[in-house]
C-alpha cells in the first residue's frame, strides 16, 4: 500500500526504473557482498573491487539525467540503492558519490570517475571557499572516504567546487568511525579549485549537509532491517527450555517495537525522499517543508538506530557480541551513521525551537503543512 499526502502524492509508489534499479542491486550485492568481502574490509579499510562492480553496474550516476550519461532517476526511483548500502553494509562510498554526482550535474559541471567524497563548509571545521571560489582553506573533520575518494565536492554559500583530495597542498590526519569506515580530517592550504559553479539550488541552504542527513536515514534504514531480520531468524533458530525463545512474550513485544520503529522511520525517509526529489528535479516550492521532512527521518531513523541495536543484541544474547557473528557488522554501522550528519539530537532541536517559535496560533498549522516558519539550518 502507498501511503498519499493531501495533494494525493505518493510516497511509496514504484516506477519500473525503480524496479530496475532495485533488482539491479539485490542481484549485485547478494553476489559481491559476502563475510569475507566484510572481514577483508575490516581488515584493509577499502573494498577496490566492490567499487569497480558498483560503477560497472552504473549505480553512482543513477541521479545524473541521461543527456549527461546517468540513469534519469530520480531520488525515490533510486532509494533502494541508499537502501541496498545499509541492509547490506556495502563498504564503499556508494551514497556520497550518488549524491556528488547529483550536485555536479545540476550545477553544470564535468563530472570525475568516481568515488567522490563530500564536505559542507560551516559544519564539522572551519573550511571555505576563497579567493572568490577559487581555492580551499580552512579544516574539515570527519570527511567520509577521503582516502578512498580521489575527489571532494565542497559546498559554500551556494557555491558548489570539485577540489583535489590527492593535492599537495593538503595535509590528512586519519581517522574512522565504529564501522572502520574512513573519517579524516583533511587540511586546506589555498588548495586549488578544479571547476566550481552556483549549487542551481535556490533556496536551500547547506543541500550537502541536508541531502547528507537524508542519505545517512535512508541507509540507516536498510541497516535496521538487515539487523531485524537477523533478530527474528536467531529468535526463530534458537532452541531454549525446549522451544525457540521467540516463542517469549518478552522478545516477541521487543521485536514488535523494533519493527514498529522502522516503520515509522522507513515512512518518514519516504516523505523526505519525494522532498528531495522536487528539490533536485527543480520543482520545489518550499525548500521549508523539505528541511522539515528531512529533520523529521533523520529523528526517526537514528532514534530507531539507538532501539534497534539494543533490541537485536538482546535477543542474540552474548553471541551477538563476538566477532564471528555478523551482527557486528550492521549494529557498528547503525552506532556510526545515527551521528552522521547530524544525530537525532541535534536534528529534534532544530525541530522544537522551530515549534516553539511559531507560538500557539502557528503551531498547529505548521505542523500539518510541514512548514514551521522558524525552520533555519543553522539552528542544528
Amino acid at each position: 500500500m502507498n501511503s498519499l499526502d493531501s495533494q494525493g502524492v505518493s510516497y511509496g509508489a514504484s516506477t519500473e526504473l525503480h524496479t530496475l534499479i532495485s533488482d539491479s542491486v539485490e542481484r549485485l550485492f547478494n553476489r559481491e557482498i559476502t563475510p569475507t568481502t566484510l572481514a577483508d574490509f575490516d581488515t584493509h579499510g577499502r573494498s577496490d573491487e566492490l567499487w569497480q562492480c558498483v560503477a560497472d553496474n552504473g549505480l553512482p550516476l543513477a541521479l545524473v539525467p541521461e543527456h549527461a550519461g546517468g540513469s534519469g532517476a530520480n531520488l525515490l526511483d533510486a532509494r533502494s540503492i541508499l537502501r541496498g548500502i545499509g541492509y547490506w553494509q556495502a563498504p564503499v562510498p556508494l551514497g556520497e558519490t550518488l549524491l556528488a554526482t547529483a550536485l555536479l550535474s545540476r550545477a553544470g559541471l564535468e563530472i570525475p570517475e568516481g568515488p567522490i567524497s563530500l564536505i559542507q563548509a560551516g559544519r564539522l571545521g572551519d573550511v571555505r571557499l576563497a579567493a572568490q571560489a577559487r581555492s580551499v582553506e580552512g579544516r574539515a573533520m570527519q570527511v567520509p572516504w577521503s582516502r578512498t575518494c580521489r575527489w571532494a565536492v565542497i559546498e559554500d554559500a551556494g557555491h558548489i567546487a570539485l577540489v583535489d583530495l590527492h593535492h599537495d597542498s593538503l595535509d590528512r590526519t586519519l581517522g574512522c568511525n565504529l564501522a572502520n569506515e574512513q573519517r579524516d580530517t583533511l587540511h586546506f592550504h589555498h588548495t586549488p579549485v578544479v571547476a566550481t559553479a552556483e549549487s542551481q539550488l535556490p533556496g536551500v541552504s547547506e543541500p550537502v549537509w541536508l541531502l547528507g542527513a537524508l542519505l545517512r536515514a535512508c541507509m540507516l534504514v536498510g541497516a535496521l532491517e538487515s539487523a531485524l531480520d537477523k533478530a527474528v531468524s536467531y529468535a526463530n533458530e534458537r532452541v531454549q527450555f525446549g522451544k525457540p525463545i521467540g516463542r517469549q512474550q518478552a522478545l516477541q513485544q521487543l521485536l514488535a517495537e523494533m519493527a514498529g520503529s522502522i516503520g515509522l522511520a522507513r515512512m518518514a525517509t519516504r516523505v523526505a525522499l519525494s522532498s528531495a526529489s522536487d528539490c533536485l528535479d527543480g520543482t520545489l516550492t518550499d525548500p521549508r517543508r523539505m528541511l522539515f521532512d528531512i529533520a523529521a527521518a533523520k529523528v526517526c531513523a537514528s532514534e530507531a538506530a539507538t532501539l534497534g541495536c539494543s533490541v537485536a543484541h538482546q535477543v542474540h544474547g552474548s553471541i551477538g557480541f563476538t566477532h564471528e557473528h555478523s551482527l557486528h557488522q550492521v549494529t557498528r554501522r547503525l552506532w556510526s551513521w545515527r551521528e552522521e550528519f547530524g544525530s537525532d539530537a541535534q536534528w529534534a532541536r532544530l525541530l522544537g525551537s522551530a515549534a516553539i517559535a511559531s507560538g500557539s496560533l502557528g503551531f498547529w498549522n505548521g505542523l500539518v503543512e510541514r512548514d514551521l516558519w522558524y525552520l533555519r539550518p543553522n539552528v542544528a
